[in-house]
């Protein structure tokens, strides 16, 4: 291995030894308003960096979002470039999240008839990165006008399949599901040409890993919040992409309660892995996901594997850091607030 792909690795760490303390987010906690939570950032974390040049009287919440967000993605994108091997490959992935991200969040807004707020939402610094033409997406006012803005991308033969019903509302669930799961075959299509021996069992077992607690987390959400239909809920699942059997999904899927779901994943191997397997549930993939990332940086000798690490690690603290500022920005209870983080 290359003393490059060594330096990935320590460059990884470095980055990571930089995130916000227990420290940090109690200081965050205490700020009254959007403004002292950006002076807080700007004067004593990582991103600094990123906020140097910003006033904060003339802040506000979704400007610094974005500004954090186009931060954390020249970061990521940086340490992608930095090495050989998969990380094109790896590269191409977060910039794949993240245009499907903006989809997702395009549709949700059409469906409640607020297609022209997309122009403030959407991340400018994505554009160059991306095959998808967000200007065009942001001027579209249908479905239809969508799909043309869209026609030419590789997202195009999943989103055609899919149309408004008769109240003009589209199954926005369904299609993040397809969207999603065509990461998932890509990623495990790149692991499978590009890496090998340990390299490809730790990558492989990480995507597989988070993959089911992902599809957990969204039963316990789908039958504990929205009360939808086991044939619902199973329509949103990705059993091939996980190591949970079609039969323990299905499970899952048909219990009666998230009482029942609990117990069913009490019952297998990754019911111990949860700290409180009798929680709601809402966030243990995200729990999970940050133990998983935080062991494999640590220990991971395939730089490769510690760069993923990393870039689930970056995603929470960032989606922390937005929780905290949108908490504040609605005077949240900062133990509510705190209660959301994952850490």
């Amino acid at each position: 291995m290359s003393s490059t792909s060594y330096a990935v690795s320590a460059k990884a760490r470095a980055k990571y030894g930089r995130f916000l303390s227990d420290r940090d987010y109690a200081n965050i906690l205490a700020c009254q308003s959007v403004p002292e939570v950006m002076v807080y950032l700007k004067s004593h974390t990582h991103f600094a960096d990123a906020l140097s040049d910003v006033n904060e009287r003339d802040v506000h919440r979704g400007w610094l979002e974005n500004r954090l967000r186009q931060f954390q993605f020249s970061e990521i994108d940086s340490l992608c470039r930095y090495d050989s091997g998969i990380s094109a490959g790896v590269s191409s992935y977060v910039v794949e999240q993240a245009q499907t991200e903006q989809i997702i969040r395009y549709l949700i807004l059409l469906n409640s008839g607020a297609t022209e707020k997309f122009i403030f939402q959407y991340p400018a610094f994505l554009s160059k990165h991306a095959e998808l033409d967000f200007n065009r997406i942001a001027n579209a006012r249908d479905y239809n006008e969508f799909l043309s803005a869209v026609e030419h991308s590789s997202y195009y033969e999943v989103l055609k399949e899919f149309s408004p019903d008769e109240k003009g509302r589209l199954p926005v669930s369904e299609i993040e599901n397809r969207l999603y799961s065509r990461i998932s075959a890509h990623l495990l299509e790149l692991i499978e040409k590009k890496a090998r021996g340990d390299e490809r069992r730790e990558l492989t077992e990480i995507f597989r890993k988070l993959h089911d607690y992902s599809m957990i987390s969204r039963i316990i959400r789908m039958k504990g919040y929205y009360h939808l239909s086991p044939e619902v809920i199973k329509r949103n699942m990705q059993p091939e992409y996980g190591t949970l059997s079609v039969k323990q999904i299905d499970m899952m899927c048909e219990a009666q309660t998230v009482e029942d779901v609990r117990k069913i994943l009490r019952t297998t191997r990754y019911g111990r892995l949860v700290s409180r397997p009798d929680d709601t549930g809402g966030n243990i993939g995200e729990t999970v996901q940050f133990r998983t990332a935080k062991h494999y940086l640590h220990f991971s000798n395939n730089p490769s594997v510690v760069m993923i690490a990393f870039i689930l690690l970056s995603n929470i603290e960032l989606e922390n850091v937005i929780s905290l500022i949108e908490g504040v920005r609605y005077r949240v209870d900062p133990k509510v607030i705190e209660s959301l983080l994952i850490r």
